[in-house]
């Protein structure tokens, strides 16, 4: 690798000034950080752009203790130096990376675990699309929902990151999807990343329409990060031995809901964060992650659907977008550097 590509001293970094609106966001010179013990330094190419980010920037989500203070969870580039103890990784692999903080900047440290390398033939850009979204719907929808083929899901928030991630992979993987949108193109694009039926969330009731094409079984798995505002309707649809999965609360964190039909039904409530957890878990993840979901992207059949990018400096908006609902998959922010081979 060339040895500039180390040689900096400083990078640019989006900090978030204090809590407030996306103009809070502002470009700022840092020293670029050093990788520690089983750590990678990467130079970023793009980053993700996701609700946690919104969240952190407007004070009610801090990072995990030791973590970076800048947003960014999620980022593609070029293995720049290598911490002690590295031994599976090389000076200029292309790879992404799931982080804890850190990613909205030219240069960013992830531990070695929670690193992985682009799938061919994905555009070194589009692979920063995909740590965040498909650790979760991974860990979630598979490890703990324990999806099985043949099975059935709904997949509230089809259109966003998390929605068409999950939609693809449950698909893949022999499930029977459905999913709710905001909009009749959102649902238009659900369906053609394999949604058997979406629905407008606007105009139509969705517990009446997937009770409807299920014979009035209901379906196995729910997948939501709507929270309160759907949780008594999510429970009222699953079938007998479902799994509700909470990997969101976009209305809230309390939530009313009909307890006799979780004991009736048997159901099981849970769901999870990602980001505070140890390493070696998140690592556990990667490594199921390339083993079971890497050569689907390889082959074309799940892909990072990318809504748009904006420059590293336009972070504001890309953040005042991304509360707009307007965007359809991922949003991403790109330094403005490639490598030479990409």
């Amino acid at each position: 690798m060339p040895q500039e590509m180390t040689a900096a001293q400083e990078m640019t970094a989006i900090e978030i000034t204090h809590p407030g609106a996306p103009e809070v966001l502002r470009p700022a010179r840092r020293p670029v950080p050093q990788p520690g013990p089983n750590e990678v330094l990467i130079r970023v190419a793009a980053a993700g752009v996701n609700r946690p980010d919104v969240l952190q920037r407007l004070g009610k989500y801090d990072p995990p203790p030791g973590a970076s203070d800048l947003p960014g969870l999620e980022v593609s580039g070029i293995v720049a130096a290598l911490g002690a103890g590295v031994t599976d990784w090389q000076i200029g692999q292309e790879v992404c990376a799931l982080l804890a903080g850190g990613g909205y900047a030219e240069y960013c440290v992830a531990p070695a675990p929670q690193v992985l390398p682009i799938p061919v033939p994905l555009p070194l850009i589009d692979a920063a699309g995909l740590p965040e979204t498909f650790f979760t719907v991974w860990t979630n929808l598979f490890q703990r929902g324990r999806l099985q083929p043949g099975e059935s899901v709904l997949i509230h928030g089809g259109s966003s990151g998390i929605g068409t991630t999950a939609i693809q992979l449950a698909r893949a993987f022999g499930a029977r999807v459905f999913a709710t949108a905001g909009s009749t193109e959102k649902c238009r694009v659900c369906e053609e990343l394999g949604a058997e039926r979406a629905i407008d969330y606007h105009t139509e009731d969705f517990v009446a329409v997937v009770k409807g094409l299920t014979g009035g079984r209901g379906v196995d798995v729910v997948l939501d990060i709507v929270g309160p505002d759907y949780l008594d309707r999510n429970v009222d649809l699953l079938a007998v031995e479902g799994r509700h999965l909470s990997v969101a609360v976009m209305s809230g964190s309390r939530a009313t809901f009909n307890l006799r039909s979780v004991m009736l039904k048997r159901l099981t409530l849970t769901g999870s964060t990602l980001r505070a957890r140890p390493v070696a878990d998140k690592g556990a993840i990667a490594a199921a992650v390339l083993d079971q979901v890497w050569p689907l992207i390889a082959a074309g059949t799940v892909r990072p659907v990318i809504h748009t990018s904006f420059p590293l400096e336009r972070a504001a908006e890309a953040h005042a977008l991304m509360e707009s609902s307007r965007h359809i998959g991922k949003i991403l922010l790109t330094t403005g550097w490639l490598p030479a081979s990409s």
